[in-house]
């Protein structure tokens, strides 16, 4: 069944928006009269996103949030974007607070679904249109989900371990992402999915990593590491910050580069990590582009339209239906990691300092 109304499935005309300058915890604004985004007529409503954290990855304070600004003022619409720092009730307090203000369309970043869920209630009690952004809310009732195709993110990871791995015999160890957090459930499903058929390879540890915390990420990996007497040959890890404390710990066994080690989000450390050999590989999802996707469905709501949809997404709560728009994961490894510098999801003078900088130049990036 549907979560919400049938829509005809049409392609996505997603909006190229370019970064801008990362703003401040709490930022609102509007240019008003540009007809940018979805639909014919101007946004009349308010906008509210409401970003998890600074903890988990980088990228939603350097790189969603300045994308959502730049789509958001381009298209002349009122908005507001806070972080609720990984606290739920904070970010409870910040949505009734967006509420309050008067924010016709909430798009939220849930930090477990079950004050997601709650949060959406509230919305639509008071009228407010909401759209889970990056993350699917379980049992929420939100009218759409913008994110990328999250068992596809894995499958990328899944392959590119076994590319760094080769025909050997190897232990591997997962390093999941939060148990909260239905994309983690994604990533590690689409590994397995790809890894489980190889018969060379034995899992010799798993875990999932609370909150995505990186700290408690690294003292997992040690318990895994020790656990497994140092017989680890790759480690797949969920995202770039858990592959970096993954890292950490080979480095002090003097495994880092011997080891090969996944990763998500193309962070500027996850970039030079691959470049430096100590990651084989990372998952690169454009913020540009689905910031860019997340502006065009708020915009449709605040002007009281239907937003364009790739499909729908299965609710495994209740086995409904959310119309989504799911975009394509790119596999990034050391021959590619100027795609990302080019896309400007990462800037040279950023990836490219110090001991990089020799790098950067033998991958062909200037």
């Amino acid at each position: 069944m549907k979560r919400k109304h049938s829509l005809v499935l049409v392609p996505l005309l997603g909006a190229a928006m370019a970064l801008t300058a990362c703003g401040s915890d709490s930022d609102s604004g509007s240019d008003g009269g540009s007809d940018a985004g979805s639909g014919g007529g101007d946004a009349t409503g308010k906008i509210g996103v409401i970003l998890p954290d600074t903890e988990s990855s980088v990228r939603w304070e350097s790189a969603d949030r300045p994308a959502l600004e730049s789509a958001f003022k381009e298209a002349g619409v009122d908005y507001e974007i806070q972080n609720a720092e990984g606290d739920a009730e904070k970010m409870t307090t910040i949505a009734d607070s967006m509420i309050g203000s008067g924010v016709t369309v909430l798009a939220i970043v849930n930090l477990d679904s079950e004050s997601g869920a709650a949060i959406q209630e509230k919305a639509a009690s008071q009228g407010v249109a909401t759209i889970d952004y990056d993350r699917l809310t379980l049992g929420g009732s939100a009218e759409y989900y913008v994110s990328f195709d999250n068992t596809k993110v894995g499958e990328l990871q899944g392959q590119g371990l076994a590319d760094c791995l080769g025909d050997k015999d190897a232990n591997i160890v997962y390093l999941n992402g939060s148990p909260t957090d239905n994309n983690a459930t994604l990533f590690a499903e689409g590994a397995h999915s790809v890894l489980d058929d190889m018969s060379n390879y034995t899992v010799v540890g798993e875990q999932a990593v609370p909150d995505w915390d990186n700290e408690q990420a690294a003292t997992i990996f040690q318990q895994l590491y020790t656990a497994a007497d140092g017989k680890v040959d790759g480690v797949l890890a969920a995202n770039d910050g858990l592959g970096g404390a993954a890292i950490s710990i080979l480095e002090g066994a003097g495994q880092a580069g011997k080891v090969p080690v996944t990763g998500q989000d193309a962070t500027v450390e996850g970039l030079q990590n691959v470049l430096a050999g100590t990651q084989c590989m990372t998952v690169y999802k454009s913020a540009t582009q689905e910031a860019g996707a997340l502006a065009d469905v708020a915009i449709a709501l605040a002007k009281g339209e239907d937003a364009e949809t790739t499909g729908t997404t299965v609710d495994s709560s209740d086995d409904s239906e959310v119309p989504s728009i799911l975009l394509d994961p790119q596999s990034i490894t050391k021959d590619n990691v100027g795609d990302v510098i080019d896309d400007g999801g990462q800037k040279a003078a950023d990836v490219c300092t110090g001991k990089f900088a020799d790098l950067c130049k033998e991958a062909g990036i200037s």
